[in-house]
């Protein structure tokens, strides 16, 4: 294991991670992620939007008749939108696809809204236990094809931009539509791909060449915060990986995730000519912005998240 950003390591002396053995209930966990996400945005981001975005929640249709998915739509107001219109990014929270919700990434929703005047699609997908898979990728794909052919009602103009993304398992899913997208011919097409801190592939689906880069789950196995015994108890693609949209990389060096976001960026720049970017948060693990925001470590994450986002605006404008 690489070794703890020193500041990491001074707060977890003060205050040590919680025990693997909370993972084990679910509804509490849900509980503990929901308050602290709470107090993060009301500490961060004060009691509601920014001046100049707007928020509501609309509903969805699933491809269940009668069911519908609950989204949070964030946007720039009339009058502080793009010109020529707003980008549209639909995203996917994290949570081990059993957790989480759409307070998860609002304070993320809140400044791509204010800082790039993009229309912000925040999904709140089923999770699992009750719902097992492939729940959370059917709800994915249900949005994003909504999106596709809807995006005028969210005032959205996708020709200034159409990126899916996500955290850690909403990463997952993001990867999932970025490859049906193109498998199905998706209209207008997927522009950019946001991958932070995601979970991708296991360890028999690395191509064997880059198999032997693939030692994070091994070598991070109890890092502070999220080990491979939390993983498991949350726990390729056939057609490859050509034609992908640029895609924009989140990685922490103490994440067991870690390498499989190096050797999938790796691999669609080297065998595929994707266009790819990314930030490493050297001596930190899995998310370790959500559990230390007042660190001087994490005050960094918010603006390069805002310089990944561009990229893959101008990126997706370009090609």
């Amino acid at each position: 294991m690489g070794k703890t950003h020193p500041e990491l390591e001074k707060i977890l002396s003060q205050q040590p991670p919680p025990p693997i053995a909370s993972f084990d209930d679910v509804p509490r966990m849900r509980a503990m992620l929901s308050e602290r996400k709470r107090k993060l945005t009301a500490t961060m981001g004060g009691s509601g939007p920014p001046t100049g975005i707007t928020e509501k929640d609309i509903q969805v249709p699933s491809r269940e008749s009668g069911r519908t998915i609950t989204c949070r739509v964030h946007s720039p107001s009339p009058e502080t939108a793009p010109r020529e219109g707003s980008p549209l990014f639909v995203i996917f929270h994290g949570g081990g696809f059993c957790l989480g919700g759409l307070e998860n990434e609002e304070l993320l929703c809140r400044a791509f809204a204010k800082e790039l005047g993009v229309v912000m699609l925040n999904v709140d997908y089923r999770l699992a236990p009750e719902n097992p898979f492939p729940a959370a990728p059917e709800d994915a794909w249900d949005i994003v094809k909504w999106a596709a052919t809807h995006s005028s009602e969210l005032h959205a103009n996708l020709n200034r931009g159409f990126i899916v993304g996500g955290i850690s398992a909403g990463a997952n899913l993001a990867t999932t539509m970025g490859h049906q997208a193109r498998d199905e011919k998706l209209s207008p097409p997927i522009t950019g791909l946001y991958l932070s801190i995601p979970t991708i592939s296991t360890p028999e689906s690395i191509p064997e060449k880059h198999r032997n880069i693939h030692i994070s789950k091994i070598q991070n196995a109890n890092p502070p915060g999220l080990g491979e015994e939390a993983i498991r108890k949350f726990e390729g693609w056939p057609s490859g990986h050509t034609n992908l949209p640029p895609t924009y990389f989140q990685i922490c060096e103490l994440d067991p995730l870690r390498d499989d976001a190096i050797v999938f960026e790796k691999m669609l720049r080297e065998d595929y000519g994707i266009p790819t970017k990314y930030d490493f948060y050297p001596g930190l693990p899995h998310g370790f912005w959500s559990f230390h925001p007042e660190a001087e470590f994490s005050q960094r994450v918010p603006k390069d998240s805002v310089v990944g986002l561009r990229w893959l605006l101008e990126k997706g404008v370009s090609s």
